[in-house]
């Protein structure tokens, strides 16, 4: 990554960098909601912002990627890959300056050379980090040869990319062209994929360039947040608005599902927290079966009462003859 392609992921959610999880969710949820292109159909602008918001969101909420973020800058995901970490290999790099260099690559290549002793028989050897392979000097080192030696034998590395989908793609499958090590290749992902889900796409990883075998290529599922539906094990889980006459003496509400709305009964007297069940309208299986949707119940006040809403609920209060409270009447210490 160059210098000047910098993310600032605080300034992307509008927070300090010394803004609190909890405000960091938050500005997420606004920008969320803001962007979602279920809100914007068809915008692209929008569409670009809510990408950039859910990026900034899946580092700065992540404890131990903030940290490296921001500590590291642009090369915080370069950072404790392969095993190498600014304190590693003997050397001390206490407030080195990564902006000077356009690449991770780039920085490694100028480290072995001035600790390394120059390039012995004048061939040097670049492997991408992340891999089991790392960067050295050619030419009279011994554990060097030994170690080329060996993958003239073996397949190439196995390579590891993280794969970013929509809810909708997750849950109904998707096809996408992907760019792995510059050749374009198309990979299909299951309905039904779940974050963290692990896809093998064999023979498409690193060339060994000896055997001239390619390892494989893992996609790691990642799904970007949605302002409504959230993941609860084999579930999904939202939240659902009612007011407080709903509640009182129930009512048939629309709930958004997946696959679309159905109706739902609420019955009365139902509580703010309360969970109803919607069998069979969670998350797919990738083996054809299917979750259920819970379904959180809230109520919410009313606000900005018209005139004869105000009058009835006046009426409500001076014939009501429940007390929630009157437990709390003999209550001590």
């Amino acid at each position: 990554m160059a210098a000047t392609d910098f993310k600032d992921y605080y300034a992307t959610l509008g927070v300090s960098k010394s803004a609190s999880a909890d405000e960091i969710k938050q500005a997420f949820r606004r920008l969320a909601r803001k962007y979602h292109p279920d809100v914007n159909p068809g915008d692209k602008l929008a569409e670009g912002k809510f990408k950039e918001v859910n990026e900034a969101y899946e580092v700065l909420s992540d404890v131990d990627k903030r940290r490296k973020y921001d500590q590291f800058g642009q090369y915080w995901n370069r950072v404790g890959t392969g095993g190498w970490s600014p304190s590693t290999g003997g050397v001390d790099l206490g407030g080195f300056d990564f902006s000077q260099y356009s690449s991770f690559d780039d920085f490694i290549n100028e480290l072995l050379g001035r600790f390394g002793g120059g390039t012995p028989g004048g061939h040097t050897y670049t492997y991408r980090a992340g891999t089991s392979s790392s960067s050295g000097v050619g030419g009279g080192y011994g554990d060097f040869a030994s170690g080329f030696k060996d993958q003239a034998a073996t397949a190439g590395q196995d390579l590891e990319s993280k794969l970013s989908l929509t809810l909708s793609e997750a849950f109904n499958g998707v096809q996408k062209r992907l760019n792995v090590e510059g050749e374009v290749i198309t990979v299909r992902i299951p309905a039904g994929a779940k974050p963290g889900k692990r896809i093998r796409v064999k023979g498409k990883g690193q060339m060994n360039p000896y055997s001239r075998q390619r390892g494989d290529l893992y996609l790691i599922i990642d799904v970007q947040p949605h302002p409504f539906f959230q993941f609860d094990g084999d579930n999904l889980i939202c939240e659902v608005p009612i007011t407080p006459d709903e509640a009182v003496l129930g009512a048939s509400i629309e709930i958004p599902t997946p696959d679309g709305t159905v109706t739902m009964s609420i019955p009365a007297g139902i509580r703010s927290g309360q969970t109803l069940r919607l069998r069979g309208k969670g998350w797919r299986d990738p083996k054809g079966g299917r979750g259920d949707q819970l379904v959180r119940i809230q109520i919410v006040p009313i606000t900005n009462l018209s005139a004869i809403e105000r009058e009835y609920y006046e009426k409500l209060r001076a014939n009501r003859s429940f007390d929630p409270r009157s437990h709390l009447k003999q209550m001590k210490l």
